[in-house]
């Protein structure tokens, strides 16, 4: 690969990292709006204890 293609790979990445970045924040907004205190981390941490109490059973 080129140093042209390094380029144009990176600006590509830098875009979809923004976009995904983005989404993260208005996901993360509207969890805490719905409840979640911590946005994210705390969907997390749902998510974890309800896959232990599954096992558990």
């Amino acid at each position: 690969m080129n140093e042209e293609n390094y380029i144009k790979k990176i600006a590509k990445l830098e875009s979809l990292n923004d976009q995904l970045q983005t989404e993260f924040d208005r996901l993360h907004t509207l969890l805490k709006k719905v409840g979640f205190e911590d946005g994210i981390a705390t969907l997390k941490e749902a998510a974890k204890e309800m896959l232990d109490r599954k096992k558990e059973k």
